[in-house]
């Protein structure tokens, strides 16, 4: 069987769909993730790796990735992390995107970013329920 793919996008991949990407993987068996940024930034956010690490997660090895057609198109679902991203998706795709409407982390205090990691999780695992109940 053939799995399906799931594709986080952001604006720098730096941030939250790394944390999408990094609470996705080892949660569901049955889906490949990637994560993706429209620009991306050089590095991952220091005080992404921060938060994640707290709760023992290490994507300090990870680097932002720069969104391709390819990733677009071989897709099965696409999650954008707010409408400013869903905004800049190619209209063909929209019918296989969500738009989880989470913040952007830029400019955040860490107990913000801290909050914006957990509805994050919340959201990855509420998906992850969703996508293993489909047949």
């Amino acid at each position: 069987m053939t799995k399906k793919t799931v594709l986080f996008i952001c604006i720098g991949n730096s941030g939250r769909s790394q944390m999408a990407e990094a609470f996705f993987e080892p949660i569901s068996r049955l889906w490949n993730t990637v994560s993706a940024g429209i620009r991306p930034d050089k590095k991952i956010r220091p005080l992404t790796i921060e938060v994640l690490k707290s709760v023992r997660i290490d994507v300090s090895q990870r680097n932002p990735k720069p969104l391709t057609n390819r990733m677009l198109r071989d897709a099965n679902l696409i999650i954008a992390m707010d409408s400013y991203v869903l905004s800049k998706m190619p209209r063909k795709h929209l019918l296989k995107t969500q738009n989880w409407k989470i913040t952007s982390l830029l400019g955040k205090q860490p107990e913000q970013v801290r909050q914006i990691r957990d509805q994050t999780s919340r959201k990855v695992e509420r998906l992850s329920k969703e996508l293993s109940s489909q047949p």
